[in-house]
């Protein structure tokens, strides 16, 4: 049996301590613009059932939100507390996260990882993610 649940973001109650878990990722997640309370609010109004937490000991101890265009799939801010990794709730809430949008007519999804973010590069291969070599991402700040 696993020692965490996973259920769906609330606002009022999980906004503060998502926050934290983020700041408290050394490397892997850039905090923005697109993560003030406004912008996740607004997040949750278009896809409620695609932003996750993992939940332990009654305390949020990873996140992922999930994003769908009607074409294409993105995964964001997949987090774990340091002191839950190695218990498969990253991968859980991917796979999670991967079931929804597939529910939705998903057929692709893509995910950003820094460049410097090598240590988690093993574990999305073991998630069954690829390298897409052939894609380049270009971004531009609105």
């Amino acid at each position: 049996m696993r020692r965490f649940q996973i259920r769906e973001f609330e606002f009022d109650k999980d906004y503060e301590p998502v926050l934290k878990l983020w700041q408290s990722i050394e490397t892997g997640i850039n905090i923005g613009r697109s993560d003030t309370p406004e912008e996740i609010q607004k997040k949750i109004q278009r896809d409620p059932d695609l932003f996750l937490l993992a939940e332990a000991e009654r305390k949020v101890v990873g996140s992922v939100i999930g994003g769908f265009d009607g074409r294409r799939g993105m995964v964001y801010h997949l987090a774990v507390h340091d002191q839950y990794r190695k218990q498969g709730i990253g991968s859980a809430l991917l796979a999670e996260v991967e079931k929804r949008l597939k529910t939705k007519g998903c057929l692709k999804m893509y995910l950003l990882v820094l460049a410097d973010n090598s240590s988690v590069l093993k574990f999305y291969e073991e998630c069954g993610w690829r390298h897409a070599v052939e894609d380049l991402i270009f971004m531009k700040e609105l």
